[in-house]
């Protein structure tokens, strides 16, 4: 495994990780590409088996449909890269895109339909997709450690994160739409003049724009710290 990479002096507000549990991921890396596996398979489990969204979708829409073991996937595959020694940072940015947008959608859209998922069957499961799903969110604010998040690497992962926008919520190409399935119709009012795709489709939107603003603010405060 390389040594731990000095943290560039960043600001709070963009790195809010302690320093400490950020050594920890990176000293205990294998654990945590073993952990983002097992939250990869139980993904794919929950979307084939669960919801049965998988096995319904067309095959070459696959891809689009389990975003959120997908991500877990990135993960994995980004922070094996580096403790072999040779990060990819395409894998970096779709890792930290993937983790941000769906570690955050999926518990937001859980407090928007509670009512729903804590009053349906299963709700020690969507309790515990709501802390894991958070959790996703604190190793991709690790990845900065690893990474310059250069502009094309940013690029490719806006390209396939907008790309998912679009199958899920306006044109999928192939079938229906490919958003995560959601507890209500897709028309019902949740407020605010919003239906439930609405309010699904801008915390994804929104998430989105937050993680290429992270990304690529995350590399401006870096490179103005080493000029100073």
């Amino acid at each position: 495994m390389p040594e731990l990479p000095e943290p560039d002096p960043l600001p709070r507000w963009v790195a809010p990780v302690p320093r400490a549990v950020e050594d920890l991921g990176l000293r205990l890396v294998w654990v945590v590409v073993a952990i983002n596996l097992v939250g990869t398979a139980f993904g794919f489990w929950f979307y084939a088996f669960e919801t049965g969204q998988l096995l319904d979708t067309p095959l070459v829409m696959w891809p689009w449909v389990p975003d959120s073991p997908l991500a877990t996937l990135f993960a994995a595959a980004a922070f094996a890269s580096w403790a072999r020694g040779n990060p990819r940072e395409w894998l970096i940015a779709l890792a930290f895109f993937g983790n941000i947008i769906l570690g955050l959608w999926t518990p937001y859209t859980i407090l928007v339909f509670r009512d729903v998922y804590l009053a349906g069957p299963s709700p020690a499961l969507y309790t515990f997709m709501f802390v894991s799903h958070l959790a996703m969110v604190v190793q991709a604010l690790v990845l900065h450690r690893i990474s310059e998040f250069p502009p094309w690497a940013v690029g490719v992962a806006v390209l396939w994160y907008g790309f998912d926008f679009v199958v899920d919520f306006l044109v999928p190409i192939v079938g229906g739409p490919h958003h995560t399935v959601l507890p209500v119709a897709r028309e019902t009012p949740v407020g605010l003049g919003a239906t439930a795709l609405d309010a699904a489709a801008a915390g994804t939107f929104v998430l989105t724009l937050l993680s290429a603003y992270l990304a690529l603010t995350i590399r401006s405060k870096k490179l103005e710290a080493r000029l100073d």
